[in-house]
């Protein structure tokens, strides 16, 4: 493949084996779901296909304004949660495409930036609000009680010391700042200054899955690709998180047909009474230890990809249960 040129101020996690798993044909329509900083669509663009990106972030959509000049007609810009991008492209007059990636979670711009609070690295507003409205991180610490926010700790960010940390919390109300946060947290895990690792991590993930409902988020957005992918159409997702990785697999794994064997440890289920709308999944890939270098963030990123069949759509209830705490449990 021809080399893709890199925006200096991104660098978006496996972007060459995401335009691989696409396999995308000069003029095709692929759909970057969560646009962020617009990594992935620029790749998308440069290898030759037409690019709706979606994002629920209105910053994510006004900075991206530039690149839809650049782009020669070839890019649009829709703002709206990637859960719904059957509807938003419906919208658009579009109901089938050629290929659609996820970046699940939190965007590096997010991420970067202070203001927004997803970050203990600076001090910030305790908000984590990727669409800027709705509770914030602060006002929903500063109210849940501490059985609520242990549990949310521990099933979402694999905190198993949760309900330590949020006896903290509860006694330390009310927090306004990231920085406060962080203290917090630390000194209720016995963090001494300096040491590697910084046991905020865990938590911050945490409270920003459950403010933005991001695994709900992502079974829904599974299900609306699972509708818009013509035959032959490439679903590709990367993840960051256990959690999400394990909606993916199973999701992928359901809908072509692979629970079919069970297991020691679950019966069998009852034979596949839907057609598999996905062929079987191609093998995980991980970055390579070069990008891991280059760009830490990488080092727990989890692609995914598999290529649409002509079956019908499974209906919509059938990824409940597949989110959130249960998954956790599996």
């Amino acid at each position: 493949m021809t080399d893709l040129p890199r925006d200096p101020r991104h660098d978006p996690v496996l972007r060459d084996e995401i335009v691989a798993a696409l396999a995308i044909a000069p003029g095709e329509l692929h759909v970057d779901a969560t646009f962020g900083a617009g990594g992935y669509t620029r790749a998308m663009l440069a290898a030759g296909a037409n690019v709706i990106a979606c994002d629920r972030d209105p910053d994510a959509i006004a900075e991206g304004q530039a690149l839809v000049d650049a782009s020669e007609g070839r890019l649009r810009l829709v703002h709206g949660r990637f859960g719904e991008i059957d509807r938003l492209l419906a919208e658009q007059g579009v109901g089938e495409v050629d290929g659609i990636v996820f970046d699940i979670g939190v965007s590096s711009m997010q991420l970067d930036r202070s203001e927004r609070g997803f970050s203990f690295q600076k001090d910030g507003p305790l908000d984590m609000r990727m669409a800027q409205d709705g509770e914030s991180a602060a006002e929903w610490l500063n109210r849940a009680d501490e059985a609520e926010i242990a549990d949310i700790l521990f099933h979402y960010g694999d905190e198993r010391q949760s309900r330590r940390v949020a006896r903290a919390i509860v006694a330390a109300r009310p927090l306004s700042r990231t920085g406060e946060l962080a203290v917090v947290i630390r000194k209720a895990l016995r963090h001494p200054p300096g040491a590697p690792k910084d046991p905020s991590t865990k938590s911050f993930q945490a409270i920003r899955i459950h403010i933005n409902g991001e695994l709900d988020e992502l079974n829904a957005g599974l299900a609306a690709a699972e509708r818009l992918l013509r035959p032959g159409g490439r679903l590709a997702v990367v993840s960051f998180h256990s959690t999400e990785d394990r909606i993916v697999k199973n999701f992928l794994r359901e809908r072509s047909g692979g629970d079919a064997a069970g297991s020691r440890h679950r019966p069998a289920p009852l034979p596949l009474a839907r057609a598999a709308t996905f062929e079987t999944p191609a093998r995980k890939v991980r970055p390579s230890k070069a990008e891991e270098a280059r760009n830490p963030r990488a080092r727990s990123a989890t692609l995914r990809s598999a290529v649409r069949t002509a079956a019908p759509a499974w209906p919509d209830s059938s990824t409940q249960g597949n989110s959130g705490k249960e998954t956790m449990s599996c």
